[in-house]
């Protein structure tokens, strides 16, 4: 097992390593840019660098700064949390040259789940559904617009490296496709390096589902079960739950085997999530691999128990999983709030935070790097913190839940914990009927 631990991350997912670490009694290492000097994570790691300056790109993703505080902190080993560089097939490389250990999947995993297009097609001939799309990369408008005749409209324009929903439109027909190509292409390539782009059918009131898998490097590749993560804004996720109420215990079933058909379709070792679309007719398709930790990986720990980050360090140190089976029990609500005014069409909202309180109870888990006088920055992700409730049904984990957003504090930002609050009070939610078009609901009556 490693001794000393690099962690290459900011905000929630850094207080989250350095906690693993301590119960495996890992000494944690912090990096930090100079508006993160005195962030929690800073605080509460064993030790801690700066890196350099704000920007991102000048710090969470300079991978020759981040080399160098591993090896003059000695570092045996570095987690890449979420975002920034977790889904680096070069910085996984780099880290391997140098000898450290990079916490997830290898270089050439990282590589293949890393473009989409690829990964879609060696996940469709291990014989899993995928949605009706390109072939590959779109080379130019015109190809695309070919590709329509076949398909059909309303089609999704996809950046083939990225996620968070940037490098994605939704077209709806020839003229709007050309413009669509064009300017996802140009946005990938300013947010990754990469201007892919492929085509995949718009599946109208489609249901986001997604399985949660962990992988030893014996073959052993297991499932925890599903997260349903329907209820997004631009195209980043709101509200999750598990278990989804859109599936069945026969149709769970086959969607976790084809997780794991996707899972060993591309070699995957430590712990991943495998994306699908759920139609309203009950079809399901795959439509990619998220190859790191997600943001939402509470919600099952909650009802599995297993603690996944801690899993990550163990697979990655060559460990075996140690289990063949996990059955989940129990029901788990995650609301993700942040930095932002749903009034004022989620603008970010930085500044100081003056007061802030956060709630607690039975079946209730925040996670967050949050306390008086934290200043929430312009230069990273909104996220505030997560809360989670978990309970014996769905029905007991919604009132905690709603509980617990309720006595939500932050003084000094907007936040979008008044909004989640609303959704899960609602009448829809609460009998599970749960769409893509769920949020617009609620939006014009806020005030």
């Amino acid at each position: 097992m490693f001794r000393r631990l690099l962690i290459a991350n900011r905000g929630e997912i850094a207080v989250r390593i350095i906690r693993a670490c301590r119960e495996m009694g890992i000494t944690s290492i912090a990096v930090y840019s100079t508006a993160d000097r005195d962030s929690l994570h800073t605080v509460l790691a064993d030790e801690s660098i700066c890196i350099g300056p704000a920007e991102a790109n000048e710090s969470y993703r300079n991978i020759p700064a981040i080399i160098a505080a591993a090896e003059i902190t000695d570092a045996q080993a570095i987690h890449p949390g979420y975002g920034f560089l977790s889904e680096s097939a070069k910085f996984a490389s780099i880290c391997l040259e140098c000898r450290l250990a990079f916490i997830g999947p290898n270089p050439k995993t990282l590589s293949l789940s890393g473009d989409k297009a690829a990964c879609r097609k060696a996940v469709e001939a291990a014989g899993v559904p995928v949605v009706p799309g390109s072939p590959g990369i779109i080379q130019d408008p015109e190809e695309a617009v070919k590709i329509a005749e076949k398909i059909g409209f309303p089609l999704v324009v996809k950046a083939t490296h990225g996620g968070g929903g940037k490098g994605m439109r939704i077209a709806h027909n020839d003229a709007t496709l050309k413009h669509d190509v064009a300017m996802a292409a140009s946005e990938a390539r300013a947010a990754f390096g990469n201007g892919g782009v492929y085509l995949e059918k718009y599946i109208e009131g489609a249901r986001h589902i997604e399985f949660q898998i962990v992988a030893d490097q014996f073959g052993r590749i297991v499932s925890l079960g599903e997260r349903e993560c329907t209820i997004q804004r631009r195209h980043q996720k709101l509200i999750e739950e598990t278990p989804s109420t859109a599936l069945s215990a026969s149709l769970r079933s086959r969607m976790a085997k084809a997780a794991l058909r996707a899972a060993r379709a591309i070699g995957y070792t430590n712990v991943g999530t495998v994306e699908f679309l759920l139609s309203p007719n009950g079809q399901y398709y795959f439509i990619e691999f998220n190859a790191r930790i997600q943001v939402e990986h509470g919600v099952t720990e909650e009802v599995t128990g297993i603690d996944l980050v801690r899993e990550q360090i163990r697979l990655a140190a060559g460990e075996p999983l140690g289990y063949s089976s996990v059955i989940p029990r129990g029901a788990a609500i995650e609301a993700r709030i942040y930095a932002e005014d749903p009034e004022l069409n989620f603008r970010p909202s930085p500044g100081i935070i003056k007061r802030c309180h956060i709630p607690g109870g039975p079946g209730i888990r925040v996670d967050t790097h949050l306390f008086p006088g934290y200043e929430v920055s312009r230069y990273y992700d909104a996220l505030l913190a997560k809360v989670i409730a978990r309970g014996k049904n769905r029905q007991e984990a919604i009132a905690r839940l709603v509980g617990a957003l309720e006595e939500f504090l932050t003084d000094g930002v907007s936040n979008t914990a008044r909004l989640a609050t609303r959704i899960v009070r609602g009448d829809r939610f609460r009998r599970g009927d749960i769409g893509p078009d769920l949020l617009e609901e609620y939006l014009p009556s806020i005030g």
